[in-house]
């Protein structure tokens, strides 16, 4: 970390720099100053600073739900607010499914964002931006990881089998849930969020564009999912269309093949078993 670089961003000297955590995306530090205020710095190995600034912002300008704000931004640098974290109460699940819903009335003319992201430490292809979801989550979500899955030496006969009917079939699959674009986060699970110190939700470390609010969802039941409160206060604000429970596989692929790019072999049974869902 360049300190003074720092200090010239902040106007004011480090007093102490506190240590995180991270992981394979980024390093992430508190930094104190004189003045007594605190900061969070993130650094990254990869041309990511600006990208989760974009998303943030974006995040920021629907004004729906908490963010940190963003004061600085390059390519390996991301200065944000620190945001003090504090304990769920019992309303909290209630007010973040409220909260993501209406993050998701925040809508655009077109699926994609005003450029690419990334997922993880993938690239997350949002350009060129679409009317058509079925197209658009075919070509540039599951596609672009199948491609990146073979290139990796995970794709056998039996997955470019599975995969190839995934394509034919994704229309019928799809049918009957056009909505318009909602913003989302983009990669929400727990540990994507964090308790503000009042007990509001505060979303952190976004993979932003305008897509299907289903494919939302179905990304925060990866890992086990939210408190059932979380959905109902959602599905109460803003409810989803009929069928949302079957298309909830065919989102959930994306994030799995994105992890077994990431991550390796571990992840390909279960991208098997969604695709065989869909047979």
């Amino acid at each position: 970390m360049n300190i003074k670089k720092l200090e010239e961003i902040l106007d004011d000297k480090v007093t102490s720099i506190e240590n995180l955590g991270g992981g394979c995306i980024s390093d992430t530090k508190k930094i104190s100053v004189v003045s007594g205020q605190k900061f969070t710095v993130k650094l990254y190995s990869k041309d990511m600073g600006i990208k989760e600034a974009n998303g943030l912002k974006e995040l920021e300008i629907s004004g729906a739900i908490r963010v940190p704000r963003v004061l600085f931004a390059d390519k390996s640098m991301l200065v944000m607010e620190y945001i003090a974290q504090g304990n769920k109460a019992g309303f909290f699940f209630e007010v973040f499914g409220k909260q993501l819903a209406a993050l998701h009335r925040h809508q655009s003319e077109f699926f994609g964002f005003y450029e690419d992201n990334f997922i993880g430490t993938n690239p997350q292809i949002n350009l060129p931006q679409s009317s058509d979801w079925i197209s658009f989550y075919f070509e540039n979500r599951l596609l672009y990881q199948y491609k990146l899955a073979e290139k990796n030496g995970y794709v056998d006969n039996n997955f470019k089998n599975l995969f190839s009917k995934i394509e034919k079939r994704l229309h019928s699959i799809l049918n009957g849930s056009q909505e318009a674009p909602s913003l989302i986060h983009g990669d929400l699970w727990g540990g994507n969020y964090i308790v503000g110190l009042n007990g509001e939700p505060v979303l952190i470390d976004p993979a932003v564009y305008y897509g299907h609010r289903e494919a939302e969802l179905a990304m925060t039941k990866l890992f086990g999912g939210f408190s059932e409160l979380f959905y109902t206060s959602y599905d109460d604000t803003f409810p989803l269309l009929q069928g949302h429970e079957y298309r909830q596989g065919i989102y959930t692929l994306y994030h799995v093949l994105n992890h077994l790019n990431i991550f390796g072999q571990g992840y390909k049974p279960e991208a098997i078993s969604l695709m065989k869902q869909y047979q």
